[in-house]
């Protein structure tokens, strides 16, 4: 599968892919989150939970709900990009966008038979666990890998360029 067919935008069409890979008798493992400034600890966490299935689908919250979600200031890196950037990690089979601040719609479509999160979240606090474990699937919180966040990079760089403002000679 090509770098650009992994992104399927169109939730119909992802629909009929996953149905396809289910009369297969494949498993997907379902995640999201902004994934802004992919770093460490999001590729740990995508390898680990693309090893509780036959395939990963990682849905993407768009643009105009990472703003919702974490303020004007975000995304640092635009859907297009995110999008792109999933898409290149070998694990991720499929990649998509959801422009509500959760991705419930999406999920009671899919119904993945495995759903994962990061391990801030206790698996019955996971948006779509109730529909996903009615329906068989499993609910899982992988734990983070310490020390890595898009917030503190954002922190990171933001207090670089205002160090590197200060020591700039007055003009």
């Amino acid at each position: 599968m090509g770098f650009a067919d992994k992104i399927v935008l169109d939730w119909n069409a992802l629909r009929e892919k996953v149905e396809a890979r289910r009369a297969a008798g494949q498993r997907m493992v379902f995640t999201n989150g902004c994934f802004d400034l992919l770093h460490y600890g999001h590729v740990s966490y995508l390898a680990r939970a693309a090893e509780l299935g036959d395939y990963l689908l990682v849905a993407l919250n768009s643009d105009a709900s990472v703003r919702k979600l974490k303020g004007l200031h975000r995304p640092i890196q635009d859907e297009h990009s995110r999008l792109g950037v999933m898409a290149a990690l070998g694990f991720v089979e499929f990649v998509t966008l959801f422009s509500q601040t959760t991705p419930l719609e999406l999920i009671q479509v899919l119904l993945p038979e495995v759903l994962v999160k990061g391990g801030d979240w206790k698996p019955e606090q996971i948006v779509g666990a109730e529909d996903v474990l009615a329906a068989g699937g499993r609910v899982l919180s992988l734990p983070f890998v310490e020390g890595y966040s898009t917030t503190a990079i954002e922190q990171k760089i933001r207090a670089s360029a205002a160090q590197k403002s200060k020591s700039k000679p007055e003009e």
